[in-house]
């Protein structure tokens, strides 16, 4: 997981709740699941940048036992990053499957519907630009177009999977522009 994708997702998870590190790291896999895992040489550098930067706070609880735990909560200065960077994602958080899958899980976090819409349009506007895994004489290669099977699989797969995006992305733009 990308540095940028990890402090968004520590946020958007600690916005919804305070939690100790190893809760908030099993919260991260199961979002990214086996194909983006977080190492703690990750996380918990990261952890002590963004309390650095006064992102998020920690402090003490009673464990179960007789050790105490450390509790991470965001501050309002990390609630502020969240929703500027859910706000205004990154052009690559809007092109990225992975990474728009990451702002995607936090969207709800906007209070604004506008602004929620807004993101939403800007991966459309993405998705509706004409693209390909290949080209040929400068111009895309449609899957009809392609030989190898393995290479028209594939085309055809992201072919789908895009359509599908596009259909629940309208639907959810009008759902949340609807007076």
């Amino acid at each position: 997981m990308a540095s940028g994708d990890l402090a968004l997702t520590i946020l958007g998870f600690l916005d919804e709740e305070p939690m100790h590190g190893y809760e908030l790291k099993q919260r991260i896999a199961e979002l990214s699941g086996h194909v983006r895992p977080v190492s703690d040489g990750a996380l918990y550098p990261a952890i002590a940048r963004m309390e650095a930067a006064g992102l998020l706070q920690r402090h003490e609880e009673e464990g179960s036992g007789a050790a105490r735990r450390q509790v991470l909560s965001i501050t309002e200065r990390g609630r502020e990053e969240l929703l500027r960077r859910l706000r205004e994602p990154s052009d690559v958080e809007i092109s990225d499957q992975a990474r728009f899958f990451t702002v995607l899980a936090f969207l709800s976090r906007l209070p604004d519907a506008e602004d929620q819409a807004r993101v939403l349009r800007r991966r459309l506007a993405f998705l509706e630009t004409p693209a390909s895994f290949f080209y040929r004489g400068g111009r895309p290669l449609r899957a009809e177009e392609t030989p190898d099977p393995f290479r028209r699989g594939m085309m055809l797969v992201a072919r789908a999977v895009t359509a599908a995006e596009k259909d629940w992305l309208r639907q959810a733009i009008s759902a949340l522009t609807r007076p």
